[in-house]
Protein backbone atom coordinates (compact mmCIF):
# COMPACT_ATOMS: atom_id res chain seq x y z
CA UNK A 1 0.00 0.00 0.00
CA UNK A 2 1.26 3.06 -1.37
CA UNK A 3 2.41 6.02 1.84
CA UNK A 4 -0.37 8.44 1.53
CA UNK A 5 1.92 11.55 2.13
CA UNK A 6 -0.89 14.19 2.16
CA UNK A 7 -2.55 12.60 5.89
CA UNK A 8 0.66 11.19 7.63
CA UNK A 9 2.81 14.51 8.94
CA UNK A 10 6.54 14.01 8.25
CA UNK A 11 8.06 11.88 10.89
CA UNK A 12 11.47 13.10 12.53
CA UNK A 13 13.61 10.93 14.77
CA UNK A 14 15.64 12.30 17.41
CA UNK A 15 18.62 10.05 18.27
CA UNK A 16 19.98 11.80 21.60
CA UNK A 17 20.90 10.08 24.86
CA UNK A 18 20.55 14.04 26.90
CA UNK A 19 17.06 13.74 27.79
CA UNK A 20 16.77 18.12 27.41
CA UNK A 21 17.74 18.14 24.08
CA UNK A 22 15.48 15.39 23.37
CA UNK A 23 12.46 17.78 25.06
CA UNK A 24 13.15 20.76 23.41
CA UNK A 25 13.60 19.31 20.07
CA UNK A 26 10.67 17.64 20.02
CA UNK A 27 8.06 20.22 21.16
CA UNK A 28 9.78 22.78 18.62
CA UNK A 29 9.09 19.89 16.06
CA UNK A 30 5.39 18.73 16.99
CA UNK A 31 4.99 22.87 16.68
CA UNK A 32 5.52 22.35 13.85
CA UNK A 33 3.07 19.40 13.31
CA UNK A 34 5.78 16.86 12.45
CA UNK A 35 5.64 13.07 14.33
CA UNK A 36 9.00 12.61 16.58
CA UNK A 37 10.14 9.29 17.32
CA UNK A 38 12.36 9.02 19.69
CA UNK A 39 15.84 6.51 20.45
CA UNK A 40 18.36 7.02 23.06
CA UNK A 41 21.16 5.70 21.40
CA UNK A 42 22.70 4.07 18.14
CA UNK A 43 21.32 0.67 18.16
CA UNK A 44 18.27 2.12 19.19
CA UNK A 45 18.41 4.90 16.55
CA UNK A 46 19.05 2.11 13.80
CA UNK A 47 16.09 -0.02 14.85
CA UNK A 48 13.50 2.49 14.56
CA UNK A 49 14.81 3.85 11.06
CA UNK A 50 13.84 0.56 9.79
CA UNK A 51 10.69 -0.32 11.47
CA UNK A 52 9.26 3.28 10.86
CA UNK A 53 10.97 4.94 8.05
CA UNK A 54 11.61 8.24 9.37
CA UNK A 55 12.15 11.38 6.59
CA UNK A 56 14.47 13.09 8.38
CA UNK A 57 16.75 11.93 11.49
CA UNK A 58 18.61 14.56 14.15
CA UNK A 59 21.36 12.45 15.18
CA UNK A 60 23.68 13.01 17.89
CA UNK A 61 27.54 12.14 17.45
CA UNK A 62 28.21 11.29 20.63
CA UNK A 63 26.48 8.46 22.21
CA UNK A 64 26.41 5.26 24.27
CA UNK A 65 26.22 1.63 22.12
CA UNK A 66 26.80 3.22 18.79
CA UNK A 67 28.34 6.78 17.64
CA UNK A 68 26.36 9.44 15.15
CA UNK A 69 29.16 8.42 12.56
CA UNK A 70 28.57 4.14 12.96
CA UNK A 71 24.65 5.40 12.40
CA UNK A 72 24.86 7.84 9.44
CA UNK A 73 27.80 4.92 7.86
CA UNK A 74 25.09 2.04 8.29
CA UNK A 75 21.88 4.21 7.03
CA UNK A 76 23.71 5.48 4.19
CA UNK A 77 25.40 2.07 3.52
CA UNK A 78 22.25 -0.34 3.76
CA UNK A 79 19.08 1.91 2.34
CA UNK A 80 18.35 2.67 -1.00
CA UNK A 81 16.50 5.69 0.10
CA UNK A 82 17.99 6.95 3.26
CA UNK A 83 16.33 9.33 5.41
CA UNK A 84 17.89 13.32 5.37
CA UNK A 85 20.08 13.24 8.11
CA UNK A 86 21.51 16.24 10.89
CA UNK A 87 24.25 15.61 12.78
CA UNK A 88 24.05 17.74 15.84
CA UNK A 89 27.35 17.65 18.04
CA UNK A 90 29.23 19.33 20.70
CA UNK A 91 32.47 18.97 19.17
CA UNK A 92 34.67 21.16 18.30
CA UNK A 93 37.00 19.88 15.58
CA UNK A 94 36.56 20.50 11.92
CA UNK A 95 38.18 16.23 11.08
CA UNK A 96 34.34 15.44 12.22
CA UNK A 97 32.38 17.74 10.28
CA UNK A 98 34.76 16.58 6.91
CA UNK A 99 34.17 12.89 8.14
CA UNK A 100 30.23 13.61 8.44
CA UNK A 101 29.91 15.42 4.64
CA UNK A 102 32.41 12.38 3.25
CA UNK A 103 29.70 9.91 4.72
CA UNK A 104 26.82 11.94 3.10
CA UNK A 105 25.08 13.77 6.39
CA UNK A 106 22.80 16.65 4.72
CA UNK A 107 23.32 19.23 7.67
CA UNK A 108 25.83 19.18 10.48
CA UNK A 109 25.37 21.75 13.54
CA UNK A 110 27.08 22.52 16.46
CA UNK A 111 25.80 22.64 20.21
CA UNK A 112 25.03 24.77 21.43
CA UNK A 113 22.93 26.43 18.55
CA UNK A 114 19.92 28.67 18.36
CA UNK A 115 16.78 26.18 17.86
CA UNK A 116 15.69 28.51 15.04
CA UNK A 117 18.99 27.94 12.80
CA UNK A 118 18.32 23.54 13.29
CA UNK A 119 14.24 24.16 12.47
CA UNK A 120 15.23 26.09 9.05
CA UNK A 121 17.71 23.11 7.84
CA UNK A 122 15.03 20.95 8.81
CA UNK A 123 12.27 23.33 6.85
CA UNK A 124 14.52 22.79 4.07
CA UNK A 125 15.33 19.43 4.33
CA UNK A 126 11.95 17.91 4.25
CA UNK A 127 10.83 20.65 1.63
Amino acid sequence: MAKDSAKKPKQVLLVDDDAEIIESLRLALEAKGLGVLVARDGNQGLAITEREDPDLVILDMMMPKRSGFLVLEKLRRTRENPPRIIMITANEGSRHKAYAEMLGVDDYIRKPFPMDRLMQSVDRLLA
